[in-house]
C-alpha cells in the first residue's frame, strides 16, 4: 500500500487513483480516506487524478500520539502533495478537512494550489465565543468527548444519525451508509479521535481564510445539524474574497454520500474543477 512518511516519522496512507489534474480530498471526523471513494472514482473516470489520505490517527495511517491538530495535519497534507510533487492541485476538504485545507493554504500558501472546496467545513470556528456568538457552546463539544471517551462504538452509531440526517422525516439514508460511518470511525485511535474533538472546535481558521487567492467553492447544505451552516459556510464565504457560494435546501453534512444530493455535488464539483 501506498505511505508517505512525516517529519516526526508518521506513516501516513493515500489513495492514488486516475491521472490528470490532481483534486486532493481531506475527509472528515471521525473517518478515512475510504469516505471519499465516490467521488474519488468520479473525478478518475472524469479525467482528473484523484488522492486521498487516512488523516494521522485512523484508518490505515499511523496512531501517533501527539500531532493531533490542526498545524500537523495541514503540515501533513503538505509532505503528501510535496512528496508526490503535485502542482495545480485542487484541494477538497469535508468538515474537519476543510479545516485541514485552510489551515494548509494558512501554512503553505497556494503555490502549488490552484482551486478550493470547502463541503460542509468547520470554518472559520466552530466554538461559541462573544465574537462568535453563531457557534455551538463548549458543552456540545463536551458531550462528544464524553461519548468518544466512555462508550465511542455506541457514540458513533448514533452519531450517523445527525451525520445523515436519518432523522429527518422522508430520510432515504440507508442502514449501510450508517454502518459504513461505524466502521471508518471504528478503525480511528480513542486518542486522536478525542483530541481532533479540541482542534475542529476551538481553532480559529479566519486568518486562513484571508490568505485564500485562488477561486473557491463553498457548498453547505441548510439542514447541517453538526457544523450549523450560519457559523460556518455563511462566514466563509464572506472572508474568502474568490468564493462562490452554494447552499444546498434540506442537506445534512455528510451530503457526498446521501445519493439525491451526492449527485449534485458530484456536478458541482466537475465543473468547478474544469471551470
Amino acid at each position: 500500500m501506498p505511505f508517505i512518511t512525516t517529519k516526526d516519522g508518521t506513516e501516513i496512507f493515500y489513495k492514488d487513483w486516475g491521472s490528470g489534474q490532481p483534486i486532493v480530498f481531506s475527509h472528515g471526523w471521525p473517518l478515512t480516506a475510504d469516505a471519499w471513494d465516490p467521488q474519488l472514482n468520479f473525478v478518475a473516470d472524469n479525467g482528473f487524478r484523484g488522492i486521498a489520505h487516512d488523516r494521522r490517527g485512523g484508518g490505515r495511517s499511523g496512531q501517533s500520539w501527539e500531532g493531533n491538530n490542526l498545524d500537523t495535519y495541514a503540515d501533513d497534507l503538505a509532505s503528501l502533495i510535496e512528496a508526490l510533487d503535485l502542482r495545480d492541485v485542487i484541494l477538497v476538504g469535508h468538515s474537519t478537512g476543510g479545516g485541514e485545507v485552510a489551515r494548509y493554504i494558512g501554512r503553505h500558501g497556494t503555490g502549488r494550489v490552484a482551486k478550493a472546496v470547502l463541503l460542509s467545513a468547520i470554518p472559520p470556528l466552530m466554538l461559541k465565543t462573544e465574537a462568535n456568538p453563531e457557534g455551538l457552546p463548549i458543552e456540545v463539544f463536551d458531550e462528544i468527548r464524553a461519548g468518544v471517551a466512555t462508550d465511542r462504538s455506541q457514540f458513533y452509531q448514533d452519531l450517523s444519525e445527525t451525520f445523515y440526517g436519518a432523522n429527518r422525516e422522508g430520510s432515504t439514508v440507508s442502514e449501510g451508509t450508517r454502518d459504513a460511518f461505524w466502521l471508518w470511525s471504528m478503525q480511528v485511535g480513542i486518542k486522536s479521535a478525542y483530541d481532533c474533538v479540541k482542534a475542529f472546535s476551538e481553532t480559529d481558521l479566519t486568518e486562513d481564510l484571508k490568505r485564500f487567492d485562488i477561486p473557491t467553492l463553498i457548498v453547505h447544505g441548510d439542514d447541517d445539524q453538526i457544523v450549523p451552516i450560519v457559523a460556518a459556510g455563511e462566514k466563509s464565504s464572506k472572508i474568502v474574497k474568490d468564493s462562490t457560494f452554494k447552499v444546498y435546501p434540506g442537506a445534512p453534512h455528510g451530503l457526498a454520500m446521501v445519493p439525491v444530493f451526492a449527485d449534485r455535488f458530484n456536478a458541482d464539483l466537475l465543473e468547478f474543477a474544469r471551470g
